[in-house]
């Protein structure tokens, strides 16, 4: 399991990777999201897959929303 400090240096590490102005506009919408909701989950997905390759965009997620399934499995999402 990935631990709290390093979800934040994850996202860290992905806003600051980002060219201006995206970087300002993407550390002032997390800033404003974690004054809003301070104790709200983080969570960060790099967009690879198991095998390492590349499927999405990555993304910062907050909250936690648990996601049932038609054959009753469930999974914790942002």
């Amino acid at each position: 399991m990935v631990s709290f400090m390093n979800i934040q240096a994850q996202i860290h590490a992905f806003i600051t990777s980002q060219p201006e102005p995206k970087r300002s506009e993407l550390q002032a919408l997390h800033q404003r999201t974690l004054q809003v909701s301070p104790e709200c989950m983080l969570w960060f997905n790099d967009g690879k897959n198991s095998e390492g390759k590349t499927v999405a965009n990555p993304t910062i997620g907050y909250g936690c929303y648990t996601i049932k399934y038609a054959d009753g499995a469930t999974k914790e999402f942002f």
